[in-house]
């Protein structure tokens, strides 16, 4: 017999304008959520209720709405009932999160941005604030979740958002990606090792047509009494990309050139992609110039470290 699929989880996301709800909302999108902000209420049960094909991940994927005073018929008493008639008539978990922030802060946060309050288009902000704090008082009593923003900076908002409704899935994308100095730096690194201070083995007749995936390059590569310095790198990477993902990077990418991209950076990026695979991580590796003949004049060339070539 074939499991059910998880029950999908629903979290209405609303609160005070200016006090964080589209922050969370495009984190929750990065974290893989399905959003969608502003949808009228009457319009609710016919999203749940709409088929989202055959993928069963997809049927799995967690839906944020997003619901404020600009929500069409707004009523807040009205839409708590509209709540638990939803969560009595589905198989999935219904939660509110209510984003609230002290009026003075959120009377800065408008200065700053020369924003007009949604209640207030043509009067004073505190106008605004004062009348949305009470329009909004009946959702904030039955939220779930009360997030109150007033000392919270947007990054440490998105941190504490990944923290609370984050998955494993929201990991970065990590890319290894090898490259020759010769033929250009990536554009697309957010950080770049040279790895130009270990032996070259273009300059072994036996080793230049091989590349760095071949045993023989690795392990002439391995005897440089340098080596030693890429378990230092790894052990700098287990420390950093933790980091990466708290500051809720979407994408990764690490970089080890040498000058040609076929033999050094190759075996490098292999050796490190297989370390954070048993740390846990799951990069994908590209080598960008693996497939480029091997050259003299390149090995030779502008991009040579002080171990490649021939200093004659």
């Amino acid at each position: 017999m074939t499991a059910a699929p998880d029950p999908q989880r629903i979290l209405l996301v609303t609160g005070l304008s200016g006090a964080g709800k589209s922050t969370a909302l495009r984190t929750l999108e990065d974290c893989g959520w399905e959003v969608v902000d502003n949808l009228p209420l009457s319009l609710l049960d016919h999203l749940l209720e709409t088929p989202l094909g055959k993928d069963s991940a997809r049927r799995r994927r967690p839906l944020a709405i997003g619901i404020d005073s600009r929500t069409r018929d707004f009523d807040a008493r009205r839409i708590v009932g509209q709540i638990k008639a939803l969560a009595g008539g589905h198989a999935f978990p219904i939660e509110t999160l209510y984003f609230d922030c002290a009026g003075a802060e959120l009377l800065r946060r408008y200065s700053e941005t020369r924003r007009r309050h949604p209640l207030a288009p043509d009067r004073p902000a505190t106008d605004g604030i004062d009348a949305e704090r009470e329009l909004m008082e009946p959702l904030r009593r039955w939220a779930d979740h009360v997030v109150d923003t007033t000392d919270t900076t947007p990054n440490a908002l998105q941190q504490q958002v990944r923290e609370r409704f984050g998955s494993p899935s929201s990991a970065p994308t990590l890319t290894i990606l090898s490259f020759g100095f010769s033929r250009g730096l990536p554009r697309n690194a957010d950080t770049v090792f040279d790895v130009r201070f270990l032996r070259n083995p273009y300059w072994e007749d036996e080793l230049r047509d091989l590349t760095g995936q071949d045993d023989a390059v690795a392990d002439h590569i391995a005897g440089d009494e340098g080596y030693g310095a890429i378990a230092d790198i790894e052990a700098l990477l287990l420390a950093l990309l933790p980091r990466y993902r708290a500051e809720g990077k979407s994408y990764v990418t690490i970089a080890f050139g040498c000058t040609g991209g076929r033999h050094r950076s190759v075996h490098v990026a292999e050796r490190v992609a297989n370390r954070l695979r048993e740390a846990g991580f799951s990069p994908t590796v590209e080598h960008r110039d693996l497939a480029s003949r091997p050259r003299d004049g390149v090995e030779r060339g502008r991009g040579a470290g002080p171990q490649d070539g021939k200093f004659e």
